[in-house]
Order: structure tokens, then sequence, then C-alpha cells
């Protein structure tokens, strides 16, 4: 049997992306998934694509890895571009979207949002019917299995058993028939839908926390067997973050701040 460590969405997060890394080594994991999202929102995005191309052995596109790496971003000098550079930008370019392998005996799928595209929601505890992802959800969780060109598969491909995704930032494990919806959370932006946005220590600091997933099972095994899937989450050190982020010159950086804090985009 081997566990597979799955992150996503680090968002510049030095602080956390260190922390979860330790983690994943303190359990003897050897292989690293990273399913995109390395960049934007935290202050060292440099190092966290580095750390990134260091121990994972899969890398994927986020939709902020691809914006970072427009010309328009250049163009725009938007500060994380500066920050990264021209080499990592072109790295972030030219990553893939999605990422197949069998694990004892079932087909998994791993992208960062969704088969049709890097910016789609599918949230299947949260609706975002009333604000400005609406356009963007997916209200059927099967269309997430879906083969389609963006993940360059065709109807004569076989449909994944698992999927795996980021983008949401909110760790979730479902089952569909005999499918399974796994998300990974985020390593270094957590969300949590219900939180207010108030400064509560008491309920902030369980869902502050870094996450990530194992899986575990017969890697490249078409035979069926066991397996097993496994939410991780980790408290980091945020105000050494947080220090990080007040003593930068990135723009914004309030905004952050204060999600760092509450674990909710509800900045007013």
């Amino acid at each position: 049997m081997e566990r597979i460590a799955i992150i996503s969405d680090i968002h510049g997060n030095k602080t956390a992306l260190e922390t979860v890394l330790e983690d994943i080594k303190k359990r003897e994991i050897k292989r690293i998934f990273c399913l995109g999202d390395i960049v934007i929102k935290g202050p060292n995005p440099d190092i966290t694509v580095d750390l990134i191309r260091e121990k994972c052995d899969v890398v994927l596109k986020g939709n902020c890895d691809e914006s970072v790496s427009t010309e328009r971003a250049l163009e725009k000098k938007f500060w994380t571009r500066m920050k990264i550079g021209e080499e990592r930008a072109k790295y972030l370019e030219n990553l893939p979207v999605s990422y197949d392998f069998y694990l004892s005996g079932r087909l998994v799928r791993l992208f960062h949002s969704s088969p049709f595209g890097l910016d789609f929601i599918c949230n299947p505890a949260f609706s975002n019917v009333n604000n400005r992802y609406a356009d963007m959800e997916i209200h059927d969780p099967l269309k997430m299995f879906e083969n389609t060109e963006f993940v360059g598969k065709t109807e004569q491909d076989k449909i994944p058993d698992i999927v795996g995704y980021g983008h949401i930032h909110t760790p979730n494990l479902f089952r569909y028939g005999n499918k399974i919806l796994f998300n990974t959370g985020s390593v270094g932006s957590a969300n949590e839908m219900l939180n207010n946005g108030e400064e509560d220590d008491l309920t902030n600091k369980f869902s502050t926390l870094a996450s990530y997933t194992i899986l575990e099972g017969e890697y490249g095994s078409t035979e069926l067997g066991s397996i097993s899937i496994t939410n991780v989450r980790i408290p980091y050190d945020t105000e050494k973050e947080i220090a990080m982020l007040e003593n930068s010159d990135m723009p914004g950086k309030e905004k952050i701040i204060f999600s760092l804090k509450t674990a909710s985009t509800n900045y007013r």
C-alpha cells in the first residue's frame, strides 16, 4: 500500500506550505501531487513555486497560475508576476491541467477545479447561486466525472471512478453511486463557508488550518483492492505569515490578512 499526499491552493503562503510538507515528511509519504494555485495572495510566491517544483511528483495548473503567467500580467507589472520572474512564469504557463492514474483498481482523475476549465465552482454542500460565481457553478456533481476536450479525453475514454480537485478551499468528500468526489481544501488560504468574518479566536482556530488529502492504495494497480481517502488539517503559524504580509509591499494585503485570521471571504 502506498500513500499519496494531494495538496492544492498554496497561494504564496510559505509558512503553511512548509508546515504541510513537514507533516507529509513525518508521515513518510514519498509521493506528492499538487492541484495548482501555487501563487497569488501570499507574499512569497517565488519560494512556493520553487518548493512545489522541488517536492512534487505531479503539478497541475490552477486559475491563479494561469492568470499570473499571461502577457497581460507582465504588461501590467502585476506584483506576483514581478516577484516570481519570467522563468517561473513560463513554468506555470506550461503546467498540465489534469492527471489520471489507477489506485487499487479505481481510475482517479485530478484537476484544479473542473473538467471544463480552471474557474468553475463545484461545492455540493454550498450554493453560489446568489454571488459573483453563479455563472460558473456546476450544479450536478456527476458532471465532474465527464470526459471533455479540456482534460484531453473523448467519449471513448474510461470515465473516472474518483475525482479530486481544489479551487474552492473547502475540504469535502462525497459519494455518488459508485463514484467518489473529494476536495483537498487549501494549504495556504482556508475558507469556511459559514464563517461570518468575525475575528473569533475560539471559532477560527478550527477553521484557519492548512488542509490536504491523503490517498492510500496500490498506486498504478488496475486490480480492485483496499483504498482510503483522508483529510488532514494542520495548524500553522498564521501570525508569522501575517507578519511577512505586513512587511511586504504587496497591494491588497489587508484583505489577505483578514482571510488568514477568519477563514472567511466576507471582507468589508
